[in-house]
């Protein structure tokens, strides 16, 4: 299947949706907006800890609900799927097979490196008739993995963030994700969706070699947060493989923390400024710095799965406190026992100033940006972002974290298996 010709009508679609450049306000409308939040921030907390806020309504409550109201379709795209009797997500793949059964076009999209890794749950869903299952090669295709975590309902909401389908991520992982109803941003990422189901039945890449000071910017669209007005964004990665180029989200990246004026605050599993293969990723490492030069307060916390050789060493070189602050996060072990990669903080979102902030499924590194399939939104107006700021301070004032130590050798905590 060739995609060149379903081009068009997916950039068309996301034309539509987006006239006017972004601008970034500092205060939201004065006029309050009436009617239900269209974005709303939905987390996971390792259970036995104190990150949990009661304010926040949990991913393995909200994912059977939304799932359970679909009436015509279900597009889910996911790194991969891993569940487990009597877990999390058990009811989330209930609910999925009861959509398919009630005559819901279902269709999932999966990582091909991580369907042959976990490939029980994929198959029961594909065996379930009105559930079509794909997986994408993307090494082929993009030159990395399809990391994005989204799905969407009824063509009408979607939920995108940094849970993936995995009954850790619902029990033993910090995790942040997004409920959207905003009609503009659940369009663009149908339209990424299409794309990448194309890709994965053998379609070709499309055309590629758009320079990153070539994209133009796309507008954004209102919506609703605690009665006030916001702007959001959808954007994506990696460039070159989007519908319109314009949705590229390192540059909006960059362009949010080179205007911060205050304050950058970052969570992230991990950051490198380098990409697998050693090549240089100087752009938000870049914009960091500059921050921090020009007075602004930068604070950077991440996972500590970051204390492996080859990017510890960058992270201590990075941190110059009181300018630019790296901590790490270390969740206790669970009472239970061991659990392979899980006890972790996973969440990753950017605020600014209190007044902007960006949400996604991506880590930053250079791979994320320029191989990998990721989404996610960018959001202006404090009413947003002032709830990030405070998930942000929760964790960032645990008894969870530290700040790296520039001399010091750290050991990796065990991930795949107890040491």
């Amino acid at each position: 299947m060739n995609l060149r010709p379903l081009l068009p009508a997916l950039a068309l679609a996301l034309a539509c949706t987006h006239s006017a450049p972004v601008q970034r306000s500092p205060t939201p409308e004065s006029t309050p907006a009436a009617g239900p939040d269209e974005l709303i921030l939905v987390e996971s907390s390792p259970v036995e800890t104190t990150l949990d806020h009661e304010a926040l309504p949990d991913a393995w409550r909200v994912w059977p609900e939304m799932i359970g109201a679909a009436t015509r379709t279900l597009e889910i795209e996911q790194f991969y799927v891993s569940n487990a009797p009597g877990s999390r997500l058990e009811p989330v793949i209930q609910a999925i097979e009861a959509a398919a059964d009630r005559g819901v076009r279902v269709r999932l999209l999966a990582e091909e490196k991580f369907a042959k890794q976990y490939p029980e749950t994929l198959e029961r869903l594909a065996a379930r008739r009105g559930i079509e299952v794909r997986r994408m090669d993307t090494a082929k295709s993009m030159g990395g993995v399809q990391h994005a975590k989204y799905f969407i309902v009824d063509g009408r909401e979607a939920y995108l963030g940094s849970q993936n389908f995995d009954w850790r991520s619902l029990e033993h992982i910090q995790e942040l994700g997004l409920r959207v109803r905003v009609p503009e941003v659940v369009r663009a990422l149908g339209a990424v969706f299409e794309l990448d189901w194309a890709l994965a039945s053998g379609a070709a890449p499309p055309a590629t070699g758009v320079s990153p000071r070539e994209t133009a910017q796309e507008g954004s669209s209102p919506a609703r947060v605690a009665g006030e007005r916001v702007r959001v964004t959808p954007v994506f990665s990696p460039r070159g493989f989007l519908p319109g180029q314009g949705q590229w989200d390192l540059p909006r990246l960059v362009a949010l923390i080179n205007g911060a004026r205050r304050s950058v605050r970052v969570q992230l599993l991990n950051y490198k400024a380098k990409g697998r293969d050693g090549s240089e990723f100087r752009e938000l490492e870049d914009a960091l710095l500059g921050a921090s030069a020009r007075g602004v307060k930068v604070e950077l916390l991440l996972a500590d799965w970051s204390m492996r050789p080859g990017t510890i060493e960058g992270l201590q070189a990075l941190h110059h406190p009181p300018g630019l602050t790296v901590k790490l996060a270390t969740i206790p072990r669970w009472s239970g026992g061991f659990i392979p990669f899980a006890r972790v903080v996973h969440a990753k979102y950017l605020v600014v100033d209190g007044e902007a902030a960006w949400l996604g499924t991506s880590n930053w590194d250079g791979d994320y940006f320029f191989k990998s399939r990721n989404v996610g939104v960018i959001v202006e107006g404090a009413a947003f972002a002032g709830q990030l700021e405070r998930f942000f301070a929760d964790t960032w004032n645990s008894p969870y974290t530290f700040e790296i130590d520039p001399k010091a050798t750290y050991t990796p905590p065990a991930t795949s298996s107890e040491k």
